[in-house]
């Protein structure tokens, strides 16, 4: 493998890493918003309890998202350099705003959360939990906002000249479909994950006899979040696949192994295909059902993989422009399966623990533990569905990855660093699994103060971490 290949796989390994962190962080926020604001409305301790040991997985894993995503942008620099040269005048715009506005409020408000329990009134203390959970939404849009130029490239011109594309509609980069619509469609994920996330543990501490009247509670807590979630994902969705079908045809036909324009089109429930994807071998299909995702309409057409090959072979010259099929067709597939397998569960837990009952069949106490871990490997394949679907581009219709990496970096110089930042990023993976486990075997905090604001005597007490 060349540098290309390798800076590939490197950029792909730590985003995929990182990402593992976002989606907790940013439906967890919320979720533990909520637990503070049901105790500040109720004064039930159950809510306070909930609180605090919630409140713990997500400063763990808040951190551990950090330290990761800082190896982000440093890549932009080492590895992708003619990327970053490129179209740094519009990428840099949104990030920047990420970094010194969204970021900030989340990190400087969640700070006065933490430190902030015998110091602050209680309502204003719980509004710095909701400005920080704020904080993360924004932070991902953003982010969300960068990517989507390069998914569907609007509000700049090309200087020939400089040979860089110069921004000259922030707001049009800022707020274009493509990132709204992938904003929403990844918020309500992230709220998926995280109800899963809080129904399972919860529903492991109910059957353990763990902190019952809180579990009880906070399983259907997450069942809901996670239900609802379902419902905004699968809608959202549904509008991403239509903007997609316009602006990247190609990798709608991609994701359903779509050889030749066909209306109706067919959606495959299963397919298998020659070992270089040119054609599909096997396929169990459902009549119109993709032209309905992609149009709305059951019988208009849709553009297949071949037909869309010699169209941009005739507007962007001789090439491949065809991305890896099988993975962007199983990508697409894990995407929607564990995301509805997430919401089958949710439905399952609100069933078994009807009434204030304690599930005890050992198929929910396996599944309670599995579930967390399905929607976040199904957000984990749609975010590599939408990378790997864009390809050979690294910029759509604009720049080709080949052409964004550094042409200065060799091939041993990307090796040492993959293989540091696998090192790396494998002990934080035990670090971070470990210090969860923990948390969670501990179970929740006993014995809270009725009221965590009421200072014992006037004299200021040391500032601590006291999680």
């Amino acid at each position: 493998m060349g540098n290309l290949d390798l800076a590939r796989w490197q950029f792909g390994i730590t985003t995929v890493y990182h990402f593992l962190f976002v989606p907790i962080t940013i439906g967890l926020s919320f979720l533990v918003a909520g637990m503070q604001t049901a105790w500040v409305r109720t004064n039930n301790p159950k809510w306070l309890q909930a609180t605090k040991f919630f409140g713990k997985l997500f400063l763990i894993n808040f951190a551990m998202g950090v330290v990761t995503g800082i190896v982000q942008e440093f890549q932009f620099g080492m590895n992708w350099s003619d990327y970053s040269r490129f179209v740094g005048d519009i990428f840099g715009a949104p990030l920047a705003v990420e970094a010194l506005l969204t970021f900030f409020l989340e990190s400087t408000f969640l700070g006065l959360w933490i430190f902030g329990w015998d110091r602050l009134p209680k309502k204003l203390h719980l509004a710095t939990i909701w400005a920080a959970a704020i904080g993360t939404a924004l932070s991902a849009y953003m982010i969300l906002a960068a990517n989507a130029f390069m998914q569907h490239p609007v509000g700049y011109v090309y200087n020939p000249e400089t040979k860089r594309a110069e921004l000259v509609d922030f707001f049009g980069v800022l707020f274009q479909n493509t990132a709204v619509i992938a904003w929403v469609h990844t918020v309500s994920s992230a709220f998926l994950v995280a109800g899963t996330l809080v129904c399972g543990i919860s529903a492991w501490l109910l059957m353990k006899g763990k902190a019952r009247e809180m579990a009880t509670s906070t399983v259907t807590m997450g069942a809901i979040v996670a239900i609802v979630a379902g419902v905004f994902v699968g809608i959202s969705g549904d509008a991403d696949a239509k903007i997609m079908v316009v602006q990247q045809p190609m990798k709608m036909a991609a994701a359903e192994a779509l050889y030749e324009t066909a209306g109706p089109a067919p959606f495959s429930l299963f397919t298998i295909g020659t070992l270089d994807g040119s054609q599909p071998l096997v396929s169990v299909d459902v009549p119109g059902a993709l032209s309905f995702l992609a149009c709305g309409d059951f019988t208009c057409d849709v553009q297949g993989i071949n037909n869309l090959q010699a169209q941009y072979e005739q507007t962007y010259g001789p090439g491949w422009y065809t991305p890896n099929i099988p993975i962007t067709y199983w990508g697409f597939r894990l995407m929607i399966g564990l995301g509805m397998i997430a919401v089958l569960f949710g439905m399952w837990a609100l069933w078994a623990t009807r009434r204030e009952r304690v599930p005890s069949s050992k198929w929910f106490l396996r599944a309670a533990i599995l579930m967390p871990f399905l929607p976040l490997l199904g957000m984990s394949a749609g975010w590599i569905f939408t990378e790997m679907g864009r390809q050979p581009w690294i910029v759509f219709g604009l720049m080709e990855t080949a052409d964004g990496v550094s042409p200065g970096v060799g091939v041993a110089e990307v090796i040492i660093s993959l293989v540091v930042f696998a090192l790396l990023y494998g002990a934080l993976a035990v670090v971070e699994f470990g210090l969860l486990l923990r948390t969670i075997k501990q179970g929740p905090p006993e014995n809270l103060p009725a009221d965590p604001y009421e200072r014992s005597d006037d004299q200021d007490q040391p500032l601590t971490f006291a999680y």
